[in-house]
């Protein structure tokens, strides 16, 4: 996969792993459409785009709005060349009790982690698949390691990440033989904005890498051809391996730690 001058649309674009992605996609000479909600924050991602070299536009909009996915294509083609890359980034987080989540927050996280990025994807595949007759097009989804061992206190969050990760193995297969790749990444912790309000560490299994190692091996995998990206680390690792042959086991490994884990995840929310 040749990650060169690339052209295309990264959502959730303000910070993170989307700012990261970005400026890691600009020093290889990309032109971006970044997307997120607040336009001081895509003007800083924009700043640092240019500085690296590339091509930045900033999109403010909120990716769950019924027209939202109609409209950032829409701005894409306006302002870029082409469109040979899409990064579904944005999503967002509400942890505890499932009988003490909001209702409200249950939907945002269904409507930001698992419907946006599937009706972006929609109206981006038409040009996406235009593009590939050029060269290889992209579309990658920022699911979570969460997806890969499903942990208690995130039950929603979860269900949302293990849903669209689902979406680009179903996804990757419809499009074989298109030149449109289709890539899934499962980040482990990472120390962004949204885990800030998280006090679980690395005792209990969040220990936490930088934006900047994880971006880097991801466009090392995708400069690989690979479709399925885990960027945990080793101690996670363990554990989603254990929870793919042997899930009661995963109970039995976490009971002991259920309160403490309750505790320091209750009050991680991003939405």
């Amino acid at each position: 996969m040749d990650l060169t001058d690339r052209s295309g649309i990264i959502t959730g674009a303000g910070s993170g792993i989307g700012r990261e992605l970005a400026v890691q996609l600009a020093t290889r000479g990309a032109s971006l459409l970044l997307v997120g909600r607040r336009q001081d924050a895509l003007n800083e991602t924009a700043e640092l785009v240019t500085a690296a070299g590339g091509i930045a536009h900033v999109f403010v909009a909120d990716v769950t709005g019924e027209k939202a996915p109609e409209a950032i294509f829409e701005q894409a083609r306006d302002q870029l060349d082409t469109v040979d890359l899409l990064i579904n980034n944005a999503g967002n987080v509400r942890a505890g009790r499932l009988e003490d989540t909001d209702p409200a927050d249950i939907r945002a996280m269904v409507d930001l982690n698992l419907t946006a990025p599937i009706l972006l994807t929609r109206a981006a595949l038409p040009e996406l698949r235009r593009a590939a007759s050029a060269r290889r097009a992209l579309v990658v989804t920022i699911s979570s390691g969460i997806a890969l061992v499903n942990l208690p206190f995130y039950t929603t969050y979860a269900a949302t990440k293990t849903g669209v990760a689902a979406f680009g193995h179903a996804l990757r297969r419809e499009l074989h033989g298109t030149g449109v790749h289709v890539a899934t990444v499962y980040p482990g912790a990472t120390a962004t904005a949204m885990m800030d309000s998280s006090h679980a560490g690395e005792a209990l299994g969040f220990g936490r890498r930088t934006t900047a190692d994880v971006v880097t091996d991801v466009l090392a995998a995708l400069e690989r051809d690979e479709h399925e990206i885990n960027t945990a680390l080793p101690s996670r690792r363990r554990l989603q391996e254990l929870h793919a042959t042997a899930p009661l086991e995963v109970d039995a490994a976490l009971a002991p730690q259920l309160a403490d884990l309750e505790a320091a995840v209750r009050s991680h929310r991003s939405i």
